[in-house]
């Protein structure tokens, strides 16, 4: 077995995957290896996903970079939340935001309280109960006071809306002062070696050759060098996520700027607004199996609430995964790994942890088989973990009123996503598994924001005595409430922290 370290490492492809490599790299090695990025100016980035979850917040920390820089330098704007709009029924709503849900007492979490009192009358709307849901509904932003232990303004979580464009700019900044080398190229072959497979090189259009001993595949949905070279397959999970199209259009900024994304569902899929600084990011996932790209431009710029800015861009794709993430010498990172649709801003995010896991795997020149098979497996488990939390929202609708809805509501799904259905139904409990990315509390709220009553609550949640369980939730709904008003509108908290100023 080849113990020798790495010497030299080649991320194929730039956008905000291959420079998200090339920072964490640069950091994490510290010049221990060469880093070099190749990317063509000729093929564009995907770029549609402007929006993240918390945990982008822990990528720049360790990267040393600031947080209101971040924001100035890609026009960013701060997300409590998601709005979902249609998806339960036409003109029903709901937020999914981020954080804690409610206070719980005596052992049990705040929702079984909550159960209790919605079946009882006692209770109001769920959303009335997270700082993260009733914040942003009234257009206000604070980052957590983690020196108010107790106060609902303790438990507040954010995460970003930013330029994707921007932030691979920013980050290829970074990169290039700690040592990354940019080559401007489109690679025309893959080089593998005879004795195990592996990749050698690979040739650039004008004969340029550029040598690695680990390759980091960013090169997209083509996949030039995990699915093209190495011939690894893919898992389609269109069956369960039928979406396979999107057009994106920026639109100007509009007021008032609202620190949450919203989805708002359509006839045959679903339309993103991300309010940016500089503009409001657009698009319109849909199927094409239901809906053709001239219906699918209307329905977007019908929808618009301010005025559009360029064409509207297509974009194809498929959803599933890679039938290996790690292969010989290569792995895969962002859309070369497979595509999960932005509803839920998931893709930054698993950019983000194939580039930790890549770190705390990273291997020596032998390449040992059992680490491999444990990225693998991680990395499997995640995208599948992910895949359903996205499938819940289309099973979940209870319309009828077109065709593709019709297929979503009647569809089969995983096992494992029925089971948490069916446990969920039954007395309301979700049991997370330790490395599973959304927490109890994010299936709670999508669950019962789109109809999804269980029968019953947690025994124990009867201990209460009804009166002091309507004191309960009123006061923790008007904690919630007072707190809200203390924070500054959103806008507001960007003029003085970290505005882009007046392009």
């Amino acid at each position: 077995m080849n113990l020798n370290p790495i010497g030299r490492v080649l991320i194929v492809g730039g956008g905000t995957a291959g420079w998200m490599c090339a920072a964490a790299f640069a950091r994490a090695l510290q010049g221990q290896c060469h880093v070099q990025l190749v990317e063509s100016d000729e093929i564009g980035a995907i770029g549609v996903g402007e929006a993240s979850i918390p945990n982008l917040i822990e990528f720049n920390r360790a990267l040393g970079i600031d947080e209101d820089e971040f924001l100035r330098e890609t026009g960013g704007s701060f997300k409590l939340g998601i709005e979902f709009v249609n998806w339960g029924a036409i003109g029903e709503r709901y937020l999914h935001g981020f954080g804690a849900l409610g206070a719980g007492s005596a052992g049990l979490p705040f929702h079984q309280f909550w159960l209790r009192g919605a079946q009882s009358g006692l209770a109001g709307p769920l959303g009335d109960y997270a700082i993260n849901t009733v914040a942003p509904a009234q257009a206000r932003f604070l980052r957590a006071r983690h020196d108010m232990s107790g106060s609902p303004l303790a438990d507040l979580a954010h995460a970003f809306h930013f330029d994707a464009s921007l932030y691979a700019r920013y980050l290829r900044r970074y990169a290039e002062t700690r040592g990354v080398t940019r080559t401007e190229g489109k690679v025309e072959q893959v080089l593998r070696r005879a004795e195990d497979g592996h990749i050698e090189a690979v040739l650039l259009a004008g004969g340029v050759r550029m040598d690695a001993d680990f390759f980091i595949d960013c090169s997209g949905m083509r996949a030039l060098l995990m699915a093209g070279a190495l011939g690894v397959g893919f898992e389609d999970w269109s069956h369960w996520l039928p979406c396979d199209r999107a057009l994106a259009l920026p639109s100007k900024a509009s007021t008032p700027l609202l620190p949450m994304t919203r989805s708002t569902a359509h006839s045959a899929g679903w339309q993103w607004r991300i309010p940016l600084q500089h503009r409001t990011g657009n698009g319109h996932v849909y199927a094409s199996a239901f809906m053709d790209d001239e219906e699918a431009e209307r329905l977007l710029r019908l929808h618009l609430d301010s005025e559009a800015r360029g064409d509207a861009r297509p974009i194809r794709f498929r959803t599933g995964r890679l039938q290996r993430f790690w292969e010989g010498n290569c792995v895969a990172v962002g859309l070369s790994s497979g595509f999960l649709e932005p509803l839920e801003s998931t893709s930054i995010h698993l950019i983000h942890m194939a580039v930790a896991r890549i770190l705390d795997f990273f291997p020596r020149a032998g390449f040992e088989a059992a680490d491999v098979a444990e990225y693998n497996a991680l990395t499997t488990r995640e995208y599948e973990r992910i895949r359903d939390f996205l499938v819940l929202h289309y099973k979940l609708t209870r319309r009828e009123d077109s065709p593709f809805w019709r297929y979503c509501r009647h569809m089969a799904i995983p096992d494992g996503l029925r089971q948490k259905i069916e446990l969920f139904t039954a007395h309301g409990r979700v049991i997370r598994h330790s490395d599973e990315l959304f927490a109890e509390p994010s299936w709670i709220q999508v669950m019962v924001g789109q109809g999804l009553m269980p029968r019953s609550h947690h025994p124990f949640a009867d201990q209460l005595p009804e009166t002091e369980l309507a004191a309960y939730l009123e006061n923790v709904r008007q904690v919630i409430a007072r707190c809200v008003q203390t924070m500054p509108l959103h806008a507001d908290f960007i003029a003085q922290h970290c505005s882009r100023g007046v392009e």
